[in-house]
């Protein structure tokens, strides 16, 4: 007997497996070959007096950044323990009953799970979050009950705010681009914080607790628990990404890689659920401000130029038609 979680993702997926057949294709098959260490750099070394270790680290920066699309950062700068008290804070929110966190506006009505625009399974994503925007996160009327959680968000989203900036700053400068540029990409009134939640799944494996997309953002930071889950495209296979208790994930989002012209990659991955073991992670999406230009900083660009506010336009407007993102193709030259 299945047991329904908190929020109803059973019953919202049951109802997609009584869909037509040909609206309903079989689950997709997971054809994971590999668990894949990311790469690892030490942050560490763009602090270093010597300039050889500096530019050793922002080279190391930006190769993942073309090679992988993703890597992962140690001594970043976020200290453990602010990161355990907020984890200790998000599962708090996580465990209030699912009516107060869908009616009582908290976080400014960010709260969502599974996934509304589902036609077929293999659509839906089992888990729930909360997608904040940075300029609500001071905001005492969006706490409700929970007025422990917003000294710990306004630190946490704070400290990836700055984390943010350097990485970026330290990819803009790779490309040579005019320094006024890194005001645009830094824009952080404009950025998230996501609190994800990955409910256990009787449907583990086969399951998505987030389906496969990429990020719409400049790059994202990943501050992920040790259950494991996250998965990427390398070399046109998925592999598992081995969770690193000392690390924080980046990776690269679609408007990187069109500012780059294609140098940076935002490479898609996707979020698997565990049978047994619910999965916790909080991911900061730094983004420009809506009416930012993006276009490319070389000659010859492959896409052609777009706002963020348009680029995110579209993507809504292709979830609602075709039931799943399109994105930088959409605006390729």
């Amino acid at each position: 007997m299945l047991v329904d979680s908190n929020p109803p993702l059973l019953h919202h997926y049951g109802a997609l497996l009584h869909q037509p057949s040909d609206k309903n294709p079989q689950l997709h098959e997971n054809h994971i070959t590999e668990e894949c260490q990311l790469p690892l750099i030490d942050l560490e070394g763009l602090k270093s007096h010597d300039v050889s270790y500096r530019l050793a680290c922002a080279s190391a920066i930006c190769r993942a950044s073309s090679e992988w699309g993703f890597f992962q950062v140690v001594n970043h700068g976020i200290s453990s323990e602010l990161i355990k008290k907020m984890r200790r804070e998000q599962v708090k929110l996580f465990s209030a009953p699912f009516e107060k966190k869908q009616t009582s506006g908290l976080l400014n009505n960010s709260y969502r799970y599974g996934t509304p625009t589902a036609a077929h399974p293999t659509q839906f994503s089992w888990s729930e979050a909360f997608h904040i925007p940075v300029s609500k996160i001071s905001d005492q009327t969006c706490y409700g009950e929970f007025t422990s959680l917003r000294e710990v968000m306004e630190e946490f989203s704070t400290a990836m705010s700055n984390l943010s900036k350097v990485l970026a700053g330290v990819l803009i400068n790779n490309l040579d681009k005019q320094e006024e540029a890194a005001g645009d990409i830094c824009e952080s009134s404009s950025c998230f914080l996501r609190l994800n939640r990955y409910p256990a799944c009787p449907f583990s494996p086969e399951m998505f607790g987030l389906v496969p997309h990429t990020d719409s953002d400049f790059l994202t930071i990943l501050c992920q628990d040790q259950v494991g889950g996250l998965q990427l495209m390398k070399d046109s296979k998925w592999v598992a990404v081995k969770p690193n208790p000392d690390a924080l994930i980046v990776n690269i989002g679609d408007l990187f890689q069109a500012w780059s012209n294609d140098v940076y990659k935002s490479v898609e991955h996707k979020v698997m659920a565990n049978e047994k073991t619910e999965r916790y992670s909080i991911a900061y999406f730094l983004c420009p401000s809506y009416d930012s230009l993006i276009g490319s900083c070389r000659e010859s660009s492959i896409y052609r130029k777009f706002t963020f506010g348009e680029y995110r336009s579209q993507i809504q407007e292709d979830v609602k038609k075709l039931g799943h993102k399109v994105g930088l193709s959409r605006f390729l030259i």
